[in-house]
Parts: C-alpha cells; structure tokens; sequence
C-alpha cells in the first residue's frame, strides 16, 4: 500500500470505497510464490489483505498486519472462512523477529527513512533462510511509466533496498525493475508501461 499521509488518512481512504485494491493477488506476488513451499508468512502494510488472503489460501499461516483498522476489517470480511491473524501495526515499527518463512511488502511506498526501517522491520522478521519478497512503484515510473505515486521522495529502487540492508547477511535471487502492463483489456485504449521495482531475497 501507499503511505500518504497517516493511518487516519488511510482509513477514510477505505472507508470510502468498496475495494480500494483488487481483491486479486499482485500479478508478481503470484508468479514469484506460487512454488513456494508453505510455512509462516506476513504480509507488510498488507492492506485489505488481497496477498496474505491468496498465501492463506495456498496452505501458508498467515499475519497480515497495516495500520489501518479500517483495511484490516475489510480483509477479514474479504477472507470469509480462510484464517488470517489480522494485526493493526505500523511496518516501520513491525518488532516480531525471527518467525516467518515469508515476508511480503507490496507498494508500501515511503520517504528514506521509513522505507528503511519498514525493510529492516521484514528482514529481521524472517527466520534464517527466509524469503523476503518486496514489490513497489520504481524510481523510473515518475517519468518513464505511468500511474503510481507522483511524488518522487516514496519511490524507490530495487538498490536502494539492498541498501537499506548494507551490512545484514542475505543471497539476492532478483533485484531489479520489472514492468507491468496497465489498462490492459479495457476497451480500444492501448495497454502502458508502469515500471515497479522487484527484490525477492533469502536472509542467512
């Protein structure tokens, strides 16, 4: 998700529409874990919980944690009868270590500082040999893309992730940008180009 402004903020950003998301997985989250193993995963800044409800869904235990109420509540009503532990909490002060298999972070798109605690909040959650799994707006959409956030100080790269993990120990599987096909499917209107960055990493 993205963080505009604060959780009150967002609430009314949920509260206002049926479904602020699709209630479809992300296309990349889907693709990349789909042939993973299931264990414990939690999803960051999950939103109305469309990836953690797919995960749960798969056969994974799964924490979905935003710090919108409202979102979370959404959620639960979209999951039906599928368990999740819905937990209303901030990702840049996620203080849970050591116990996933999985972390998820879809859009959370924040200034410097609070990318960086919210990644080193998803690293440290995992156990060893873990998979971090981060998706969101890139650098180069401002210009190059379309959609997304407009403000250039929440958008970020694949390095500046890894970045904001200098010093911790990991393997890189993929980290790079990756493109995404928009408007696809709606009338005669041609499909464009937003441009996300992908990390998918294993913690040591």
């Amino acid at each position: 998700m993205t963080r505009l402004v604060d959780a009150h903020a967002w609430d009314e950003r949920y509260a206002a529409a049926e479904l602020v998301w699709s209630a479809e997985p992300n296309r990349f989250v889907a693709d990349g874990l789909a042939d993973l193993p299931p264990g414990r995963a939690l999803d960051l800044a999950a939103g109305e919980g469309r990836n953690a409800i797919w995960l749960a869904r798969r056969g994974w235990e799964v924490t979905a944690a935003d710090f919108s109420q409202v979102a979370l509540d959404k959620g639960r009503r979209l999951a039906g009868d599928t368990t999740v532990r819905w937990v209303c909490a901030d990702a840049t002060t996620w203080s849970e270590r050591a116990a996933y298999d999985l972390v998820v972070v879809a859009y959370l798109q924040l200034p410097a500082a609070g990318r960086g605690a919210a990644v080193r909040a998803a690293y440290h959650a995992l156990w060893p040999g873990g998979t971090l799994f981060l998706v969101a707006h890139d650098s180069t959409n401002l210009v190059e893309g379309t959609g997304g956030p407009q403000d250039p100080d929440v958008l970020y790269t694949a390095e500046d992730v890894l970045a904001d993990l200098a010093g911790e120990g990991f393997d890189t599987i993929h980290a790079g940008r990756v493109a995404r096909a928009v408007g696809e499917g709606h009338g005669e209107e041609p499909a464009r180009t937003a441009w996300d960055c992908l990390v998918r990493l294993v913690r040591r």
